[in-house]
């Protein structure tokens, strides 16, 4: 497990765009499982939407990205390195994420090459998939 401060010490995101508060599980070079607590606090709930807040889906991808990169950041030879988000494929929203939410993602590592990690990632809000 990684609490939040050990995680800024993975990734160089801060706030407001660190978007993992917690790593609950990190098996190396195989997988992770990180959550975000979703709060009426987060600045994007100003415009997003007024009087009905929801947050951005591509703010949940990147909090995807953000435990596949503490995976990638966390295997051998990658400590100290910048992880790039380099793509999606086959995205599909399934439920709002909201205030009061926990964002929980499960990334499973695909594959390596050089520089290179593909992961797979599920979002999910109490066990219903969020996307």
């Amino acid at each position: 497990m990684l609490d939040i401060e050990q995680i800024r010490e993975v990734l160089p995101h801060r706030y407001p765009f660190l978007l993992v508060d917690r790593i609950l599980d990190l098996v190396p070079e195989k997988s992770a499982r990180g959550y975000k607590n979703v709060t009426i606090n987060e600045e994007f709930f100003e415009g997003h939407f007024p009087g009905h807040a929801v947050m951005p889906g591509v703010l949940v991808c990147e909090a995807m990205a953000q435990v596949g990169g503490v995976l990638l950041l966390s295997m051998t030879g990658n400590q100290g390195k910048l992880a790039y988000f380099g793509g999606m494929d086959k995205v599909r929203f399934r439920r709002p994420v909201v205030p009061g939410d926990t964002l929980v993602t499960d990334v499973e590592l695909i594959a390596t090459r050089d520089n290179i990690g593909k992961v797979k990632a599920v979002a999910r809000v109490d066990g219903e998939v969020a996307a």
